[in-house]
């Protein structure tokens, strides 16, 4: 963007790399860094130091559970939580066109406030999610980015024709008003944080809040919660809204500095009920981190007379989604349902079977709302290395280019990765898919299987709706296909009606000299059954994404795939289910 080609440094771990960027601000470049989970937490002792010193920059967090009984590679907001004390402003984006665009938003703020900020996601589910945005342009960010705020911020580098007092000790007869000293940065950060998404969105129309309200104007039970987790709340609330329900969904945006005013302002002053969802848990505390700034911040207002609702709103805090535990409409049912009941829980958990302290919701499964309706949903069961999920990339990309199109991928890895299975949660549909849950039992239109040993391991077709299309990658056929299948599978694909289809990939794969590597025939398959785009239009497709990964580096591996597609489909066979 700066015409500048930066240097690349490897660091021991993520305290040299925190180390690293501390050392850089102090010389004045503007620098920002990635982590998460444990490597988050090996930079807080910088982090303390960067807000103290008030330097500009941003830490972009994929949020992830820090290990404790047990290690979690997944999805929390524990390590983000883990931070809070340390100065750092904390920014949550909600999806995929959040994340790109907060990062500027963050930076704008950081460069004109002095407030260093971590700007977080959700690991796994938003991280890993592919999707279509709207991209901000380099001129765009030029105009965002003021070149007299870089400036100031190269200019309190430390230098020898600048010279200044930084990183003293100080005895207690100073300590305490310097750390006051800040209170008016903070202060004024919201606003400068507000300022920023103003200027966003004047250039870009895309305008947010740091508190954002979604529902009815009157309504009496709403859901406060950070993170991807708001897109399954709002779209649960579009449901219940067009059945009559007066329900909404606050979507908190900046958690630190904490703007009480502005979040209550937010709020509907017909509030009944609030639930505060946290995806993080303190042990011994007596709730969460969010729940309790809210709480604190509604009794304050109201004891001050500054409340505009008529009543104090109950509140309660419920906790959900710790290690990328699934949370879903149905879910996001159970606690509005909860806000309507005649008594609150003190606190409570959903998505779990909690059987030690008995603090779970029920919640009805089958529970979907009106958005599946319009979409196409299908879910590919894959080995690690497979080249399943890299081929499933690849279809999100060739329909989401596409105009009036749009498309959603989300990967499920097992931690231990190659060798491992992947499940591939892919959506197409004619609006933006803000799903941010994977599909739900007896939802999906198409399920593909490119592991036979699968079929005896897992429940595959669990997922699949009455008369859905299956795929399954096999080298056996008629009979014996059948009689290799499990009892309880037969009985689903009965049961269910399913439509399923048998191809010998590796039998393909192999003639067109590709080895293992099955993926585009699979591919070319999915299209051809599911009908998501013309099968000739997503061929041409297929072959051009082949020709731009592997036709520069080798024409050999190119003219492979390329035959591989041309055949797939002749060895692709219906199979008719035995009568009963």
């Amino acid at each position: 963007l700066w015409g500048t080609v930066p240097d690349v440094i490897e660091l021991q771990s993520e305290a040299g790399a925190a180390g690293a960027v501390h050392g850089s601000l102090q010389a004045g470049a503007k620098t920002c860094t990635f982590t998460a989970s444990q490597g988050l937490l090996l930079k807080i002792p910088n982090m303390f130091k960067i807000a103290g010193e008030l330097t500009p920059t941003v830490f972009h967090v994929a949020a992830r559970s820090v290990a404790t009984h047990a290690l979690s590679i997944f999805c929390d907001h524990s390590d983000v939580m883990a931070t809070r004390s340390t100065g750092f402003a904390l920014l949550a984006a909600n999806c995929g066109q959040e994340a790109m665009d907060f990062a500027c938003i963050a930076e704008m703020a950081s460069l004109e406030g002095r407030v260093p900020v971590l700007h977080f996601f959700d690991g796994f589910r938003t991280s890993h999610e592919v999707g279509r945005v709207e991209l901000i342009d380099d001129d765009q960010l030029r105009r965002l980015v003021p070149p007299a705020l870089i400036q100031a911020c190269r200019d309190r580098g430390m230098s020898p024709n600048r010279p200044q007092v930084r990183g003293t000790s100080q005895n207690p007869d100073v300590f305490f008003q310097s750390r006051e000293a800040t209170n008016p940065f903070y202060n004024a950060f919201p606003a400068v944080m507000q300022g920023a998404m103003d200027r966003f969105g004047a250039e870009t129309g895309r305008q947010y809040r740091l508190y954002q309200y979604h529902g009815a104007p009157d309504a009496q039970r709403v859901i406060a919660v950070m993170g991807s987790a708001a897109e399954t709340v709002q779209e649960t609330v579009d449901h219940l809204l067009a059945q009559g329900e007066k329900v909404g969904l606050l979507k908190v945006r900046l958690f630190r500095p904490f703007d009480a005013a502005r979040l209550l302002d937010a709020l509907p002053p017909t509030l009944q009920t609030l639930a505060v969802l946290d995806r993080t848990k303190e042990p011994g505390a007596d709730g969460e981190p969010l729940y309790k700034d809210i709480a604190t911040a509604l009794l304050q207002a109201y004891s001050r007379g500054e409340w505009s609702g008529e009543a104090l709103p109950r509140i309660c805090g419920g906790r959900f989604g710790l290690g990328s535990k699934e949370f879903t409409p149905a879910m996001a049912k159970a606690v509005f349902d909860l806000l309507g009941g005649s008594a609150l829980p003190a606190a409570f958990t959903v998505g779990i079977d909690d059987d030690v302290g008995g603090l779970s919701l029920d919640y009805d499964p089958a529970f979907t709302t009106v958005a599946s309706a319009d979409w196409v949903q299908a879910v590919f069961y894959g080995l690690g290395s497979d080249g399943t999920v890299s081929a499933n990339k690849n279809s999100i990309k060739l329909i989401g280019e596409r105009e009036g199109r749009y498309a959603q991928g989300h990967f499920v890895y097992d931690s231990k990765k190659s060798g491992a299975i992947t499940v591939s949660h892919l959506r197409f549909g004619p609006q933006p898919i803000h799903a941010a849950y994977e599909i739900q039992p007896g939802q999906a239109d198409f399920v593909a299987c490119h592991q036979p040993q699968f079929l005896e391991r897992y429940p595959l077709f669990e997922q699949a709706r009455p008369g859905a299309k299956v795929l399954i990658n096999t080298p056996l056929q008629g009979e014996a296909f059948w009689n290799a299948l499990p009892g309880e599978v037969q009985r689903l694909m009965r049961e269910r009606q399913l439509q399923v289809h048998l191809i010998d990939a590796y039998a393909v794969a192999d003639e067109a000299g590709l080895g293992k590597r099955i993926n585009t025939i699979m591919q070319t398959c999915f299209f051809a059954l599911s009908e998501v785009l013309p099968s000739a239009e997503a061929i041409a497709g297929i072959k051009a994404a082949v020709e731009k990964t592997y036709g520069r580096r080798s024409r050999r591996i190119a003219d492979m795939n390329l035959e591989a597609i041309d055949h797939a489909l002749a060895h692709l066979h219906r199979f008719e289910l035995p009568a009963a």
